[in-house]
């Protein structure tokens, strides 16, 4: 493969001339460009992209750190942020921290948890990325891990970073919530049962507020005694439909859809049919449509959220969006309205 110096030497012009020649600046005779450019051509020279970007102090790739690329959310995320800049001509490096095979659930609590995320940071910055997306396995507040360098900007994704300059990407629980609980309750139903995920989570708070909105605009009391909160696994969806049917309660909504499986798996062991005995909603889409009937559910935008960040990091890079701590909330999309698990 020729370089430039080749290419200058074998048409007897300067490195100079040849290098304004492929970046079409200065003046140079017809005849001398003529013989260049055909000399390239029968040379098979590639610009060193690399090397000119660094020299121009852009790399055109973006740094994208996950916690965990097993956790669920993760995956689609980051094929969002990669459809993103592909399509704008970026790279982007990846790097896994691989947090819930290391120290599973309370990894929060582990230094060598914020010590593998400094170790990964550093090897962004060697690379010269010119920002960073960090994607969190949960709706959580990081400012206590993250912070904002003025050379390297950096956007969370399913997380975000409370008083600080940072962007976050997260998804509209309190929407989803809302937008399913509404058409649970076409049939002005009096009792709603909701199985909830971790009292402590911030999705079980924003799902909770979004369930109480959509019940006090149909003038429906809500009741805590009514709320289960548990692990968000299918075994406690199943527990928790236990306990609510045996109060009586028609109408259940599921914080998620492995949660909405176990009240399927109760109500076909007691006869039930969801859409006639049972109305019941959900959010994530996963199993939605492998339930029967079809689980009505609001699908989770993340490759939508993994767009948007992409979205942010370039436009920050480009100086058309200013860093502040803003959250851009996305918002899912109501699936399988009519497949009978609400009432009509």
């Amino acid at each position: 493969m020729a370089t430039i110096k080749e290419i200058a030497k074998e048409c007897n012009v300067s490195i100079a001339t040849v290098s304004n020649i492929l970046n079409n600046k200065g003046k140079v005779g017809e005849e001398t460009r003529r013989m260049v450019l055909e000399k390239i051509e029968k040379m098979n020279y590639v610009p060193n992209v690399v090397a000119k970007n660094l020299k121009q102090r852009a790399t055109r790739t973006i740094g994208v750190i996950t916690e965990d690329l097993t956790v669920f959310n993760a995956p689609e995320i980051v094929d969002g942020i990669d459809e993103y800049l592909e399509g704008r001509r970026y790279n982007f490096l990846l790097g896994n921290l691989r947090i819930y095979r290391k120290y599973g659930e309370n990894f929060c609590y582990h230094e060598e948890f914020k010590e593998s995320l400094e170790e990964e940071l550093g090897i962004m910055r060697a690379n010269q990325v010119e920002g960073i997306i960090y994607v969190s396995s949960h709706r959580r507040n990081l400012s206590g891990i993250l912070k904002q360098d003025n050379s390297m900007p950096v956007v969370v994704v399913y997380g975000f970073a409370k008083d600080m300059n940072i962007p976050s990407v997260v998804f509209h629980d309190e929407q989803a919530a809302y937008t399913v609980v509404k058409r649970l309750l076409r049939t002005e139903t009096e009792r709603v049962g909701i199985i909830a995920g971790d009292r402590g989570s911030l999705h079980t708070s924003e799902r909770l507020l979004g369930c109480q909105k959509a019940m006090y605009q149909k003038g429906i009391l809500y009741n805590p005694e009514l709320v289960y909160y548990g692990d968000w696994s299918r075994e406690f969806g199943y527990q928790a439909a236990e306990r609510l049917l045996e109060q009586g309660i028609r109408v259940i909504f599921s914080m998620n859809d492995s949660m909405a499986m176990g009240i399927y798996d109760y109500a076909g062991e007691k006869g039930l049919v969801i859409g006639k005995d049972l109305f019941v909603g959900g959010i994530g889409s996963q199993f939605g449509d492998i339930l029967r009937p079809k689980l009505t559910t609001v699908e989770m935008p993340l490759f939508e959220m993994g767009q948007k960040a992409g979205e942010i990091i370039l436009g920050i890079i480009g100086g058309k969006i200013s860093l502040t701590g803003d959250a851009y909330k996305i918002e899912g999309k109501l699936l399988n309205d009519t497949e009978g698990s609400v009432a009509e």
